[in-house]
């Protein structure tokens, strides 16, 4: 899930926008300098979001006594978001919730993502277990999600738990969220015994941080239903 740039100087659109003042810096210890950078977007350029890196590089280049290159870098990120209307929608699915035992011995919980949106998200979050054998309950664990997840991506997020957890069965319970967008996903997991496999799944659900369209709809059919029984049959009361 960890996003890298490309490899070199492999350009897409957003750096074939981007433009720096200069190239080259040669600095002294300690020294600073300022690098002014400008991004022009063409006026036909297609909606959507794009995202890059700016980045300060220095090596050693290779002689006859050193065959390796050494290079060091440091960046920023970009994000561009092209069109009218505003940003484009942030939403994410979390696709499949199960158990697995690491290498180490420890119970860890995973769970797929997808990135539905048109935006990419920095998506954290925790995971609490409960009703465990003898009604024990454990957390919350961080959830590691790495850093960005563009739109369309699928990854994984994976959280490692306390070795001296029973294997099962548990209740978990991941939350993970990206700005306003938040998804809790549950799941009856029991943890293997052997390292390097998957546990069973009895039931798992999905929960939104927000409700679809057509539940509100709905509810707000329910409740003007309601309002409207209450009112017939105050109005007869008075008659």
């Amino acid at each position: 899930m960890q996003r890298t740039f490309a490899p070199e100087r492999t350009p897409n659109e957003l750096t074939g926008w981007t433009s720096l003042d200069t190239a080259d810096l040669e600095l002294a210890a300690s020294e600073t300098a300022r690098v002014c950078t400008t991004i022009r977007v063409p006026r036909d350029a297609a909606a959507g979001e794009r995202y890059g890196v700016i980045w300060a590089q220095t090596g050693t280049p290779t002689d006859r006594s050193h065959t390796m290159t050494m290079l060091g870098r440091v960046g920023v990120r970009m994000y561009i978001d092209v069109g009218p209307g505003g940003e484009p929608p942030s939403d994410f699915k979390i696709e499949r919730l199960y158990s697995t035992r690491a290498r180490d011995g420890r119970g860890e919980v995973r769970a797929r993502i997808h990135n539905t949106g048109g935006r990419a998200l920095d998506i954290g979050g925790a995971l609490s277990v409960f009703d465990g054998p003898g009604g024990l309950r454990a957390g919350p664990f961080s959830a590691k999600t790495g850093t960005t997840l563009a739109p369309g991506d699928l990854a994984e997020a994976v959280v490692p738990l306390d070795a001296r957890l029973p294997d099962g069965p548990w209740t978990a319970a991941l939350t993970l969220k990206s700005g306003l967008v938040e998804h809790t996903s549950r799941a009856t997991i029991t943890f293997p015994t052997t390292p390097g496999s998957t546990g069973a799944v009895a039931a798992s659900a999905a929960r939104q941080g927000r409700f679809p369209t057509p539940v509100v709809a709905g509810l707000s059919a329910l409740v003007l239903t309601a309002l409207c029984l209450l009112l017939s049959k105050s109005l007869r009361r008075r008659r």
